[in-house]
C-alpha cells in the first residue's frame, strides 16, 4: 500500500492534537478515464463522467450561465466550452497548466460532492492502478494539496479485495478503461511483485471497435465516444444472444448497421493478454497455495460486466486444474467501497504521518 499527502515521517511520541474520529469524513476514491467514484462514511456515493469543460469566451459564458462544468453536463454544451479529460490509463495527466488545472478542479469537485461538513477533517483513499509509477503518485497528490487532511493511495485491485474481504489465496482481476490491473492476496498487503498492469482494457477495445467499423462501414460517420457507448450497452464475447445493430450517419442521414462480428472481435481482442497474464499470476503464487487460489479468483471494474468474460476466465483456469470465478455485484463503485473500507480502518495514529500539512 502506497502512501502520500506530505512528509512520510512519523512523529515520535504520542500525539494530542489527533482529531476524534467521528470528526473526520472519510471518502473513498476510484479515479477513472470515463467515470470517478466516490464513496464517503455519511453515506454519500457520486458517479460523475471525469470530465470538465471551461467556457471559450464572453459569448460561450452567457450561453452556459457557469464559469466551470463537470460531468454530462458538459456534452450539452462542449460546442461552448474547452473540454479535459485530466485522467488517461487510470491516473492524472500531466503536461499542461490548464491540463494540470482541470485534475485539481476535478478531484476537488468529487470532494465537495462528498458533502463535508466546515468542521469535518477530510481523509482520502484513492485506487491507482497496480504498477502506478512514483511520478503518477506524485501528480495525485499535488493536486490534492489543499482539498484534505491525509491521503492514503493504494493500488485499485487491492482496494477491490479489501472490501471484498479477498484477503488471502485470492487473485483479483480488474478490469477499467485504461489497464487491467492484476493482484495476488497472500494475507498481507501486496506489493510490487504480487501485482501486474496490462495496457489492453476498456480503452483497447474501443480503439479496435472503431477500426474494425472503419473497415467494414467506411460510409458511416462515427466517433471513439460513439463506440465505447456501443461496447458498454453491447459488449460480449462467444455466441451472441442476438444481432447488435446501431444507427450512425450516412451523410448526415441516420442508417442502421449490424455490428455484431466486429463487436465480438473487438471484445475478444483483449482476451490473449488477460490468459496470459492470469497464468502468469498462478505460476508466480506459492504452489502449495495455488489450487485455493484459483477457486478464489474476482472480476471487478467496468470490464467485468462483458457478457461470457466470467466463462472465459474459468476456461483459462480448467487449463490450470480448474477453478471458481466471481464477478463483483456492483462493479461501479467496488473499488471506491473498498477504499472507503481501508480509511475507515486505518488507525488515527497511522494517518498522522500522512498529514498534508506537513
Amino acid at each position: 500500500m502506497q502512501q502520500s499527502g506530505g512528509s512520510n515521517r512519523r512523529r515520535k511520541g504520542k500525539n494530542n492534537n489527533l482529531p476524534k474520529k467521528e470528526d473526520v469524513l472519510y471518502i473513498g476514491i476510484d479515479l477513472g478515464t470515463y467515470e470517478s467514484t466516490i464513496s464517503a462514511s455519511n453515506g454519500v456515493r457520486h458517479r460523475i463522467e471525469s470530465l470538465i469543460g471551461w467556457p471559450k469566451d464572453l459569448v460561450s459564458r452567457r450561453v452556459v450561465g457557469k464559469k466551470v462544468l463537470y460531468g454530462s453536463e458538459c456534452h450539452k454544451h462542449r460546442l461552448s466550452l474547452e473540454l479535459y479529460r485530466p485522467l488517461e490509463w487510470g491516473v492524472l495527466k500531466r503536461g499542461s497548466e490548464r491540463m494540470e488545472e482541470a485534475a485539481r478542479a476535478l478531484l476537488k469537485h468529487l470532494v465537495e460532492k462528498a458533502e463535508p461538513e466546515t468542521w469535518q477533517k477530510v481523509y482520502l483513499v484513492v485506487g491507482t492502478p497496480a504498477e502506478a509509477s512514483n511520478y503518477q503518485i506524485s501528480a495525485i497528490r499535488d493536486s490534492l494539496e489543499g482539498v484534505s487532511e491525509a491521503v492514503l493511495i493504494v493500488s485499485e485491485p487491492f482496494a477491490v479485495a479489501y472490501g471484498m474481504a479477498y484477503l488471502n489465496n485470492a487473485l483479483i482481476i480488474d478490469i477499467g478503461a485504461g489497464t487491467t490491473d492484476l493482484c495476488l492476496m497472500h494475507g498481507t498487503v501486496p506489493d510490487a511483485e504480487d501485482q501486474m498492469t496490462i495496457n489492453q482494457a476498456g480503452d483497447f477495445i474501443d480503439q479496435q471497435l472503431m477500426q474494425l467499423l472503419q473497415e467494414r462501414y467506411p460510409e458511416a460517420s462515427f466517433s471513439q465516444n460513439m463506440c465505447r457507448q456501443y461496447k458498454e450497452r453491447n459488449a460480449f464475447i462467444g455466441d451472441a444472444t442476438g444481432p447488435v445493430k446501431v444507427t450512425m450517419p450516412v451523410s448526415g442521414v441516420p442508417a442502421t448497421f449490424d455490428i455484431t462480428r466486429p463487436m465480438k472481435r473487438a471484445c475478444e481482442s483483449i482476451l490473449p493478454y488477460l490468459s496470459e497474464a492470469i497464468k502468469e499470476m498462478v505460476a508466480r503464487y506459492d504452489p502449495e497455495f495455488q489450487e485455493e487460489l484459483r477457486h478464489h479468483v474476482v472480476l471487478a471494474g467496468g470490464g467485468s460486466a462483458i457478457r461470457g468474460l466470467e466463462s472465459f476466465v474459468k476456461e483459462v483456469l480448467n487449463e490450470l486444474g480448474g477453478g471458481t470465478v466471481v464477478a463483483v455485484d456492483d462493479p461501479n463503485y467496488a473499488l471506491a467501497d473498498g477504499a472507503l473500507a481501508i480509511a475507515q480502518d486505518t488507525p488515527l495514529e497511522d494517518w498522522d504521518s500522512l498529514r498534508a500539512d506537513r
